[in-house]
């Protein structure tokens, strides 16, 4: 994956957005895993729990600007 170094930040998060995107995506990740437990999971299922918690971590650090290697 190629990544472009930016010069300067186009948006400005502060330290309290910062917690609650982690924060949100801590929950998110809680609940998907609380929900897995609950159901009789078949792996398709797993890997669609997965995926989601993927992508909201993803979502999470891109808000932050932090962009996966």
């Amino acid at each position: 994956m190629t990544a472009i170094t930016a010069s300067h930040s186009i948006s400005v998060v502060t330290p309290f957005e910062r917690t609650l995107l982690s924060a949100s995506a801590h929950l998110d990740r809680f609940v998907a895993t609380r929900l897995e437990r609950r159901a009789t999971a078949v792996p398709h299922i797993r890997a669609q729990v997965a995926a989601v918690q993927a992508r909201t971590d993803a979502q999470a650090r891109g808000a932050i600007g932090i962009l996966p290697r």
